[in-house]
C-alpha cells in the first residue's frame, strides 16, 4: 500500500464522563463534544466530509442521530462497534480516507451510555464472540492457578498473574499503577473519580478477582468525546498551524494465532496484538525495530484494570519484557520519570465509558502535544532540540479483539500564538470541564441545520 499522505487532528472535544445513573442521552453527549471539537478546529460542519461514529450499547443509526443536531449535509455517517476499542477504530477509518485521499476533514465521534456494574451481554439469545476468550482462560488456570469473579477482570487478572509468576511482580505493582493513576486523577476535571487513592487505599478496597480490588479496576461510564482529522492542504488552508497535531503513525491489529493456539493468558488479553500493532505503528514513523520508545514522552494507555497496564508496557516497548514491574518501582510512569503515563488518570480513575474511551485518549495526547493540559501537563516534552518535540502514544484494545495504536507528534510548521481553540471556547478545555450553549452550536452547526431537530437537544 502507498505511503499515503501526511494527516493531522485538528480539533477535539470531550464530555466530563460520569457515572452511568442515566441522566444523559448518547445524543446530547455527543453534540457537547463535537461542538467543543468543532469550534475547537475553527471550523463548522459544512467542513466535514464524513464521520465515524462508535458506541458499543445502542440501536443503529446512534451515530445519525447525535450528528442530525449539527446539520443534515448528506455526509456519509458510519457507525462502528469494536467492544472497547471502539472510539478509535472510528477515528482509525476517519484518518484512514483522509490519509488516501478520498476527503480533506473528517470526523470521529464516540459515546456510551451504560448501566452500572460489571459489563455483559445484550443479546442473550445467542453466544456472546467473547465465550472462547474466557473459556481459554479457565483452560489457562490450570498452569495460573484458581481464580473468581467477572469475566473481565478475570480475564485481565489471570494475564498479570503469568506476568508475576514469570518475573517475580506482585500484587503491590499492581496497587502502585493503580494508586498512580487515581493520583494523576486528582488534576482531571473530567474524571469520573478524583480521590487520589494512596497504595493501600487500594490494596484494601474490595476484592473482585484473586489479584485486583475495586479501585485497580475501570468503572462503567457515561460520556462523550469528538476528534477531527485534516489533511496538510486543509491545516494551511484554515491557519490551523498553532494547534495542528500530526498523526504520524496509526495501525489497528486483531488477534493472532497464540491468543488461542498458544499457553499465554496474556496473549488472550491481548500482548501480542498490541506488540504486532505498536510494531507497525513506529515502523510507518520510520523507525528500525524495537526503536523510537526513547523519543516518547507521554502515554495514554488502555488501563482497564491495572493488570492490563502492568503487561502492556512491555507490549508497547515501553521496557523490556521482564522489566514492567521495575519501570514502576522506579517511577518511570509518572511525573519526572522516564514516562508519564496516563495523565488524564487513566480508565481506572477517569472513566470508561467504551464509545468514547479511545477518542478521549486521543483528545488528552493533543492537548498534551499542544502545552495546554495545565496541572496535567507532562514536563520536558519540548526540551530537546528537535523542535517538533517528543511523541504522544495511545493504546486502545477491545477484546474480541481489535487494538489501535496511534503515535502523535507537533509538526515542523507547528507555531504558537494567534487565535486557537481556547480562544473560540472561552477557556482552555484541555484541563477545564463546561458545558456547551445553544450559542456555541449556532456557531458550528451548519447551513442546513434543522431547527426540528435541534428543538429537541438538551444541553
Amino acid at each position: 500500500m502507498p505511503a499515503g499522505r501526511r494527516t493531522f487532528l485538528v480539533g477535539g472535544g470531550c464530555t466530563a464522563f460520569i457515572k452511568p445513573r442515566g441522566t444523559r442521552e448518547t445524543e446530547d453527549m455527543g453534540l457537547e463534544a463535537a461542538t467543543k471539537a468543532l469550534l475547537d478546529a475553527g471550523i463548522t460542519y459544512d467542513s466535514i466530509e464524513t464521520a465515524y461514529v462508535g458506541y458499543c450499547y445502542g440501536d443503529s443509526t446512534a451515530g445519525q442521530r447525535a450528528l442530525y443536531n449539527l446539520g443534515l449535509t448528506y455526509i456519509p455517517i458510519i457507525n462502528c462497534n469494536n467492544n472497547c476499542s471502539t472510539g478509535s477504530a472510528a477515528l482509525y477509518q476517519a484518518n484512514m480516507v483522509v490519509k488516501y485521499g478520498q476527503v480533506e476533514c473528517a470526523l470521529a465521534l464516540g459515546f456510551e451510555k451504560m448501566k452500572p456494574g460489571s459489563l455483559g451481554t445484550n443479546f442473550p439469545d445467542r453466544p456472546s464472540p467473547i465465550t472462547l476468550f474466557h473459556q481459554r482462560t479457565i483452560d489457562l488456570e490450570n498452569d495460573l492457578g484458581e481464580n473468581h469473579g467477572p469475566g473481565a477482570p478475570r480475564l485481565f487478572d489471570n494475564g498479570a498473574q503469568e506476568y508475576m509468576d514469570k518475573f517475580g511482580a506482585s500484587v503491590n505493582h499492581l496497587a502502585m499503577i493503580a494508586s498512580k493513576n487515581h493520583k494523576h486523577s486528582v488534576n482531571n476535571p473530567y474524571s469520573q473519580f478524583r480521590d487520589g487513592w494512596n497504595v493501600d487505599k487500594v490494596l484494601n478496597a474490595p476484592k473482585i478477582t484473586k489479584n485486583l480490588t475495586k479501585f485497580m479496576c475501570s468503572p462503567t461510564s457515561d460520556g462523550a468525546a469528538c476528534c477531527i482529522v485534516a489533511s496538510e492542504e486543509f491545516v494551511r488552508a484554515h491557519r490551523s498551524q498553532n494547534q495542528a497535531i500530526e498523526i504520524v503513525g496509526q495501525a489497528l491489529s486483531t488477534d493472532g494465532p497464540t491468543t488461542f493456539e498458544g499457553r499465554s493468558a496474556m496473549d488472550v488479553v491481548g500482548y501480542s496484538m498490541t506488540k504486532n500493532c505498536a510494531d507497525k505503528v513506529f515502523k510507518e514513523a520510520g523507525f528500525e525495530e524495537g526503536q523510537g520508545r526513547d523519543d516518547v514522552g507521554v502515554v495514554e494507555l488502555h488501563d482497564c484494570f491495572s493488570a492490563n497496564e502492568l503487561i502492556t508496557y512491555p507490549a508497547l516497548g515501553l521496557c523490556p519484557e521482564d522489566d514492567a514491574h521495575k519501570l514502576v518501582e522506579r517511577g518511570d510512569n509518572t511525573y519526572g520519570g522516564k514516562y508519564v503515563v496516563n495523565p488524564s488518570g487513566g480508565l481506572e480513575a477517569k472513566g470508561h465509558p467504551l464509545g468514547a474511551t479511545g477518542l478521549g485518549m486521543h483528545f488528552y495526547i493533543m492537548m498534551q502535544l499542544r502545552n495546554w493540559s495545565g496541572p496535567m501537563q507532562a514536563p520536558g516534552l519540548f526540551d530537546i532540540v528537535d523542535k517538533r518535540g517528543k511523541f504522544g502514544l495511545v493504546h486502545n484494545v477491545g477484546l474480541g479483539g481489535a487494538v489501535v495504536v496511534s503515535l502523535l507528534r507537533r509538526p515542523e510548521f507547528y507555531e504558537t500564538g494567534g487565535e486557537d481553540g481556547r480562544a473560540r471556547l472561552g477557556y482552555n478545555h484541555a484541563h477545564e470541564c463546561r458545558p456547551v450553549t445553544m450559542r456555541d452550536v449556532d456557531k458550528v452547526k451548519a447551513k442546513k441545520a434543522s431547527e426540528y431537530v435541534l428543538q429537541h437537544a438538551k444541553l
